[in-house]
């Protein structure tokens, strides 16, 4: 078929997408869109519609992350209690999905398609973690993809009944596990202008060393969580406390220098710092922001090794 290896190459970006959404994992969505267009080439023969490439590819791609996860099963894990929090701040009840990874907006909006917030945020990522596989991809096909009943069944191999059946039991335990107020956000392709502002100075009171103005910008009961590690912190004076070390005083870490990104579709910062007698800045941390209502209400924060994917420098 001329030119196979340069249509599949078109659908590349989307591809990893869903993948993405399907395992929760960056790096393992790189592995499974190889494994697609491995099977494609594979079976290209049975590609009966060149225009129905793109449906056609997605089957495989779903198909191919629930045979990874068949062989790699995993659920999220029960989140041990906080390293530390504010007395009388009830710690959520949640679970741990320590493969989460951030994606690159510069990424999404390479993506053919239009990629919403609502269906990428980190919140949406771990709720669907949450649903066994099939159901994940039944929800994703139908409620993200937005691919009628028929359609899907013929993708997984499914009834329609069975499909409409396993949409039934999968929205509500998304919803449970969505944060409470989650179904007012916008689905905006980008975070706004109030949350811009809110990163603005959660940026300052870092570049600062400011802890008077880290607790303006955050809600009572912050929680910050890093993954993959099981620690966790709960509570706004906890989280200002736990920087006030790495900000002043003489076990001060060094100097801060803070990037504005974004990811999933929510803002995000990356830290670089210059320790003493240092002359570079070099990449610490990045960490993406939940915000309502002007305050930060989460941050999941990665380590330097996602710097890469987001096209950051190696030093400033």
């Amino acid at each position: 078929m001329d030119g196979f290896d340069e249509r599949l190459a078109e659908h590349r970006r989307e591809l990893h997408v869903h993948c993405y959404r399907m395992l929760g994992s960056f790096d393992e969505a790189e592995d499974l869109v190889q494994e697609t267009f491995l099977r494609a080439w594979r079976r290209r023969d049975t590609l009966r519609d060149a225009d129905g490439l793109r449906a056609w590819l997605y089957r495989i791609a779903t198909n191919a992350c629930l045979d990874h996860l068949r062989a790699r099963p995993r659920r999220p894990e029960p989140r041990p209690a906080p390293a530390a929090a504010d007395p009388g701040i009830d710690p959520p009840s949640w679970d741990a999905v320590p493969w989460l990874q951030p994606y690159p907006d510069t990424l999404l909006d390479a993506a053919e398609t239009v990629i919403e917030r609502e269906t990428i945020e980190l919140a949406f990522l771990v709720a669907i973690q949450h649903l066994p596989p099939r159901q994940r991809a039944v929800l994703i096909l139908r409620d993200v993809l937005g691919w009628p009943a028929q359609e899907a069944a013929e993708a997984l191999n499914l009834t329609v009944a069975a499909v409409k059946s396993a949409l039934q039991r999968a929205r509500p335990t998304v919803r449970r596990h969505l944060p409470a107020r989650r179904l007012e956000w916008t689905p905006s392709a980008e975070p706004t202008a109030r949350e811009r502002a809110v990163l603005r100075r959660y940026i300052d009171a870092i570049e600062h060393s400011d802890p008077a103005v880290l607790l303006e910008v955050l809600r009572e009961d912050v929680l910050q969580t890093m993954p993959p590690q099981p620690i966790w912190l709960l509570g706004r004076e906890t989280f200002v406390a736990a920087w006030i070390s790495a900000m002043v005083g003489p076990e001060a870490w060094g100097d801060w220098r803070v990037l504005p990104v974004r990811a999933n579709r929510q803002p995000a910062a990356a830290a670089y710092l210059r320790r003493a007698g240092e002359p570079d800045f070099r990449p610490s941390w990045l960490g993406v922001l939940r915000i309502e209502d002007g305050l930060v209400t989460q941050v999941t924060t990665y380590g330097e090794e996602v710097f890469g994917r987001f096209g950051l420098p190696p030093a400033l």
